[in-house]
């Protein structure tokens, strides 16, 4: 007989299952590590509904020394969707999967866009907070989750930090919860870029795959109902409605509500460790604290398709330029 928990730590008993699965808590808001299961084979059903529950409970939950393969990692995630086949990917990425992307820091960061690393993050970074994001928000329809796993990691260092956007957004007070539960705003590629004198490759990668859509700035999760402060701080700039100089102290202070110490998880990654996120209901922060270490770090993601957000007022995303619901 196999224990499944409850998601707050405590096992619970279950027939017919193949191996104890548990769930334990790893902070106040965010983050659950998960045990007792083989990523790489055969999940049965309640082993998937356990892992799914304590997703949208927890929004990330971790799986330590797994160890996949591309194709494993591929047939994990599909218990729990459809993986997108990203247009562009990384150029280390394997060419037999499509579906996974594959990082390299030290590979692709160095030298990217005819920019060293700092150059390229400072004129991208036009706020202390700018790294906070959710993955392709400027797509009229998000992934609804990412799986990252890790190959090769540093020594120390590249930790990633996740923020719970349902804590986040009970955490508003009432007037203001009312406020933006009516707002929108606009997630587009590329926002607050300074760009470089003359011939610059990121403005011309930035036309070439330009992407942006009116998004809800507060959603409601399709499979929770919880509503989700939805604000990204790679590509939202722009409140509709309200004037530049009004948006600007409006998205900053929504933000720093967003990633407050007390909704975040920090995850110290090992080589095999898995980590499974709804895109919908967190934002999550890369590390840069790695580019001055000699270390490779090596990370394999896979992305599961998304549906249109919704707003509290129930209307849908609207896309703007460069997105197609389902087209990657």
């Amino acid at each position: 007989m196999t224990a499944y928990t409850n998601g707050e730590g405590a096992r619970m008993p279950k027939r017919g299952s193949r191996s104890p699965v548990e769930v334990r808590p790893v902070a106040g808001y965010t983050g659950a590590e998960i045990s007792g299961v083989d990523l790489a084979g055969p999940l049965d059903d309640a082993a998937v509904a356990a892992i799914r529950s304590a997703l949208l409970r927890w929004k990330v939950v971790f799986f330590r020394g797994q160890h996949l393969d591309h194709e494993a990692h591929l047939a994990f995630a599909r218990r729990f969707g459809e993986p997108v086949t990203p247009a562009r990917r990384g150029s280390v990425s394997p060419a037999a999967f499509p579906e996974i992307e594959t990082t390299a820091d030290l590979l692709e960061l160095a030298g990217r866009y005819g920019m060293d690393r700092e150059e390229w993050l400072g004129r991208r970074r036009h706020t202390l907070l700018r790294g906070w994001h959710c993955d392709h928000s400027t797509r009229v329809d998000p992934p609804a989750a990412t799986i990252l796993r890790a190959e090769t990691v540093p020594p120390y260092g590249g930790d990633t930090c996740w923020s719970n956007l349902a804590a986040a957004y009970a955490g508003l007070s009432a007037p203001l919860r009312a406020f933006v539960d009516g707002l929108r705003a606009e997630h587009r590629l590329g926002v607050g870029y300074q760009p470089r004198a003359g011939e610059d490759a990121y403005v011309r990668h930035l036309l070439e795959r330009q992407t942006a859509s009116h998004h809800p700035l507060v959603r409601v999760h399709p499979e929770s109902g919880e509503r989700l402060l939805f604000v990204n701080g790679y590509f939202v700039e722009q409140i509709l409605g309200l004037s530049r100089a009004e948006s600007a102290p409006l998205l900053q202070m929504l933000l720093e509500q967003a990633v407050r110490p007390e909704y975040t998880v920090r995850f110290r990654w090992e080589p095999g460790d898995v980590a499974f996120w709804d895109n919908r209901a967190t934002i999550h922060l890369a590390p840069n604290d790695t580019g001055h270490l000699d270390h490779p770090r090596l990370m394999h993601r896979v992305m599961l398709a998304g549906e249109v957000p919704l707003g509290v007022d129930g209307k849908p995303s609207e896309p703007v330029t460069g997105s197609e619901p389902g087209r990657w």
